[in-house]
């Protein structure tokens, strides 16, 4: 039998199940972190700037964030090439990693020296 305290706990930690689902993947904060100063990115641009991604898997996490709603895919200005854009959602989403930026660069490694 839970406690009152104990239901409050665990709805409390419920609270960030859907920013976990989002950014729980290996490499989805890795890839979101290039749209904090890109309106648009393409598919390259990513795979270049992360580095040591398989393709099928960078594929995969940008179709993922596709049907989460965090960004979309749209026909470049070019005309030959896709590149992807945040939604509003997306942008929503920024500030959590800018705060997950500053916090990694306060405490860089979780190795100890």
């Amino acid at each position: 039998m839970y406690s009152i305290s104990m239901k409050t706990a665990t709805q409390t930690i419920g609270c960030v199940d859907s920013a976990t689902e989002i950014l729980g993947n290996k490499w989805t904060p890795q890839l979101l972190r290039y749209f904090i100063n890109e309106e648009a990115v393409r598919f390259c641009q990513i795979q270049d700037l992360v580095g040591g991604i398989n393709p099928r898997t960078l594929c995969a996490r940008l179709d993922q964030l596709e049907d989460a709603g965090i960004i979309v895919k749209q026909t470049a200005e070019t005309g030959n090439r896709s590149e992807y854009r945040l939604t509003d959602k997306g942008r929503d989403l920024m500030p959590v990693l800018q705060t997950m930026q500053s916090w990694s660069d306060k405490y860089p490694s979780l190795q100890t020296s």
